[in-house]
């Protein structure tokens, strides 16, 4: 589809111009947004390695604590069901460059066994803090995922934009405005030659 052109005025020149500089503005924000977003998440991905390790690592320990308290105390399930569910998680959101990111909170207080010791034994509280331990790894590192997920498609959409900005609207524009302007000189010039030929029209008629 041909690119429709501009009548060629000087109202529609100033136009142009004010929208190049709008859209100008424009790819210098967007610019600089997605600097801040990607430094955030490179942030958060240098951590996610470290916490995966880590997570990796507690729910071996954990697994193997239980399988000997399971050894020691017969299957433990039924204690394991009458521990309450933890409902100490809050989520709140914090704003980086209007990007919607979560912070999860949780009680770090001292662990309580909830499970009476005469049913219990070393290894099954130590079963037992293993996975709590492993359970606030993994909801630091839902955070940090969902973080990450979030910043990266604010990227991709602000990386887009400019896109759009830097190699559609504004190249439009600098051609429209080349083209308005070439086009009022081209008249001011057929204007001018018009009145000079009247000009020594109107001397050779004297």
């Amino acid at each position: 589809m041909a690119n429709l052109r501009p009548s060629p005025t000087k109202g529609n020149l100033i136009h142009s111009k004010k929208s190049l500089e709008l859209a100008k503005l424009g790819y210098d924000l967007m610019d600089r947004k997605r600097n801040v977003l990607i430094r955030e998440m490179m942030n958060l991905v240098d951590k996610v390695k470290y916490l995966r390790d880590n997570l990796t690592e507690a729910y071996a320990e954990a697994y193997i604590a239980l399988q000997q308290a399971n050894i020691s105390l017969g299957v433990v399930s039924e204690i394991a069901n009458a521990i309450t569910i933890e409902e100490g998680i809050k989520i709140v959101y914090r704003s980086v460059m209007g990007v919607e990111i979560p912070i999860v909170t949780f009680d770090e207080t001292d662990v309580v066994l909830e499970y009476g010791f005469e049913e219990s034994n070393s290894r099954l509280d130590e079963a037992t803090i293993k996975y709590i331990i492993a359970k606030r790894l993994t909801i630091v590192l839902a955070e940090i995922d969902t973080s990450i997920y979030r910043l990266a498609r604010a990227i991709q959409k602000t990386q887009k934009r400019a896109n759009a900005l830097r190699n559609i609207v504004i190249p439009n524009l600098e051609s429209d405005i080349k083209y308005i302007a070439e086009s009022l000189e081209e008249k001011e010039r057929e204007g001018f030659i018009r009145l000079k030929v009247i000009k020594n029209q109107k001397n050779q008629s004297i």
